[in-house]
């Protein structure tokens, strides 16, 4: 009896820690959205653009101001501070879809988090021009993001608009217990013709 105890022994060892091997996570290779904010910021700061800013409150007070081009990476601050999701262990907390929408005419590529109560950012999405440019790329025509801060503090949500090459905007909203929701939107153009 000693000898079949002992004779099995190494084996179920080897039968146990052959079990215990973790599964490697899947290499996701996202698209690194702060890679093309940060290329879009770097164009801005070597330009000639005028920059200006127009802040709306509630819909009742408006503010146009200028920004020199050593501040606009400031500005921009919010979209260079988001998570980067071609870095895996942040890739490893979402998923990504695509589909074609032919309405708008632009490939949208959407990242999601798998756990949607433990991310602040709810939603990347990448609208792709289907149209092939001479690199042979195609080109992100604009990005949006849905963020939410739900905490004792309050609630804070913001949804965020990067049209490539021409502006951004963000829309706050915001309300603190016992307070009324206050809306608030930043919009920062550098090469359009007319503010939205």
């Amino acid at each position: 009896m000693k000898k079949l105890v002992f004779g099995l022994l190494p084996a179920l060892v080897i039968l146990l820690f052959s079990c215990k091997t973790k599964k490697k996570p899947e290499d996701k290779h996202f698209i690194s959205v702060v890679s093309l904010f940060e290329k879009q910021v770097a164009h801005v700061d070597t330009s000639l653009y005028s920059i200006t800013r127009y802040t709306v409150r509630d819909s009742l007070h408006t503010d146009t101001d200028y920004i020199p081009r050593e501040k606009f990476r400031e500005a921009a601050r919010e979209f260079l501070e988001l998570p980067d999701l071609s870095n895996p262990e942040i890739a490893g907390r979402f998923k990504e879809e695509s589909r074609y929408d032919s309405l708008i005419r632009r490939v949208v590529i959407a990242y999601t988090p798998l756990d949607p109560k433990k991310e602040e950012i709810k939603k990347i999405e990448l609208l792709v021009s289907p149209d092939i440019m001479e690199d042979s790329s195609n080109k992100v025509t604009s990005i949006i993001i849905d963020k939410v801060v739900n905490n004792r503090d309050g609630f804070l949500e913001k949804k965020m608009l990067w049209r490539t090459g021409k502006s951004f905007l963000v829309v706050t909203t915001t309300q603190q217990p016992g307070k009324p929701e206050e809306t608030s939107s930043t919009r920062v153009v550098w090469n359009e013709e007319e503010p939205l």
